[in-house]
Order: C-alpha cells, then sequence, then structure tokens
C-alpha cells in the first residue's frame, strides 16, 4: 500500500508574494517578508508544499507558459535560500470564461497533484487570500486558512501551528 502524505496546497498571489497585477517576468516576482520561513517550518513538520494558483494572464495573451516558468523558476530560486523545495507547481492557464475543470475553485489541480503526490487530502491544508481558495478547500474536504492583511502566511502558521502538527501526526 502507497503511503499518503499531507500536504499544504499553496495558492500564489496575494499568499505568498505581493500581486501587483498580472506578473509576466521574474523581474517583478518577491517573497512576502517571513515566506521562506514559514514554508520551511510547514517543510520540517512534514508537509508536501504544493502551490495551486490560476493564472489567466496567459489566456488573455499577457505573457506566455515560458514567462510562467521563468517567474516560478525564480520562486523556487528565493525558497532554496531558506531550504525549502517545493513538490509541485500547477497553474490553470484559462480565463474564467473557459469554465475548464482545472480553475480554482474547481478540483481538477489538487486532484492531479494528490495523485502525482500521494497526497493525503483528509490531512491537508489549503492556504490562500480569497473565496476561491476557500471554495476549492470545500470542494476538496480540506481545511483553510486565509491570508489577508492582519494574517500573513508567517502570522498564520504560527497561530496554527498545533492544529498543522497534529494533521502530520494523525496520519
Amino acid at each position: 500500500m502507497t503511503q499518503l502524505f499531507p500536504a499544504i496546497f499553496l495558492d500564489r498571489d496575494r499568499t505568498l508574494n505581493p500581486d501587483p497585477g498580472y506578473i509576466s517576468c521574474p523581474e517583478d516576482f518577491a517573497l512576502f517578508p517571513g515566506v521562506g520561513e514559514a514554508l520551511k517550518h510547514l517543510q520540517v513538520l512534514g508537509f508536501k508544499l504544493i502551490v495551486i494558483t490560476n493564472q489567466s494572464g496567459i489566456g488573455r495573451g499577457f505573457f506566455s507558459e515560458q514567462d510562467l516558468a521563468s517567474i516560478h523558476q525564480k520562486m523556487r530560486l528565493l525558497l532554496r535560500a531558506y531550504e525549502v523545495e517545493l513538490d509541485g507547481i500547477y497553474y490553470c492557464p484559462h480565463r474564467p470564461e473557459e469554465d475548464c475543470v482545472c480553475r480554482k475553485p474547481r478540483p481538477g489541480m489538487i486532484f492531479r497533484a494528490a495523485k502525482e503526490h500521494d497526497v493525503d487530502l483528509s490531512r491537508s491544508w489549503v492556504i490562500g487570500d480569497s473565496d476561491v481558495d476557500q471554495g476549492l478547500a470545500t470542494a476538496i474536504g480540506c481545511r483553510f486558512l486565509r491570508v489577508d492583511e492582519a494574517h500573513a502566511l508567517p502570522q498564520l502558521v504560527i497561530q496554527y501551528g498545533s492544529a498543522l502538527a497534529a494533521s502530520v501526526r494523525n496520519g
């Protein structure tokens, strides 16, 4: 039997990084303060770290999939400075009106990630900044933490540390 692992499914924009609107080149990408340390803590607890992001700028023609790959390469490089390795990055390139199964809050990206990374959804969390991210968590039966101006990712990891740790232990 395959061992299943808990995961943190992370929204990207406004959760890990500031979003000035359609980041289209690596030079415009930066992490919020404390994100690297927070993700390292989650990784040490035993979570797989998987980014799940809608990127309709591709479908709108604002940037290409190669541009997005370069942005994600920079994100990975910035996180490596904290000894953080993302287990996966999944994105939906479609515009909202295309009604695809991978665009959040629909669960297509998470189901694919869970299968490819042996994830136990019942022990996993979604962390994001929007009702769309919360809808995704509800759709897959995961717990949800909302990032906002008062509760950035590092503060949430501290505040919910014991609940997060319990998710890992209960496997």
